[in-house]
């Protein structure tokens, strides 16, 4: 799990707005984290089979990205990740204000597939 708060540098649209090749970042360095701690490598990040972007994200908004090993192959590892959006700015209140979503919105959902090459492969497990 990663959490980040999306800053101007990540605003690349009018009214603030996120890419959301950002959020894929965020996933991105997810799988990175998971195959670190499978399989003792980086691996490397092959293709996303399936994204959704479900809600927009704007500077100032804290996302919480998270993933999981869904199957293990013989070099292949598939992965399921989610991006929430936990906290929001409140302009509408003052230039410092923010809420504390009890309920996280769902802002992207994505199925991807890593390879870690066998000569790189460590059990870490």
């Amino acid at each position: 799990m990663i959490r980040v708060r999306m800053s101007m540098a990540d605003a690349h649209y009018g009214g603030n707005l996120v890419d959301g090749a950002r959020i894929l970042q965020l996933f991105g360095d997810v799988a990175t984290e998971l195959l670190i701690r499978h399989d003792g490598d980086e691996g490397l990040f092959v293709a996303y089979d399936k994204v959704e972007f479900i809600a927009p994200v704007y500077a100032g908004d804290y996302i919480e990205a998270v993933g999981e090993i869904t199957k293990i192959g013989n070099t292949s590892r598939k992965m399921t990740f989610e991006a929430r959006k936990i906290i929001t700015p409140r302009p509408d209140i003052n230039e410092s204000a923010c809420d504390v979503l009890e309920h996280p919105i769902v802002v992207c959902r994505a199925e991807g597939t890593c390879v870690v090459p066998k000569d790189k492969m460590r059990t870490v497990r």
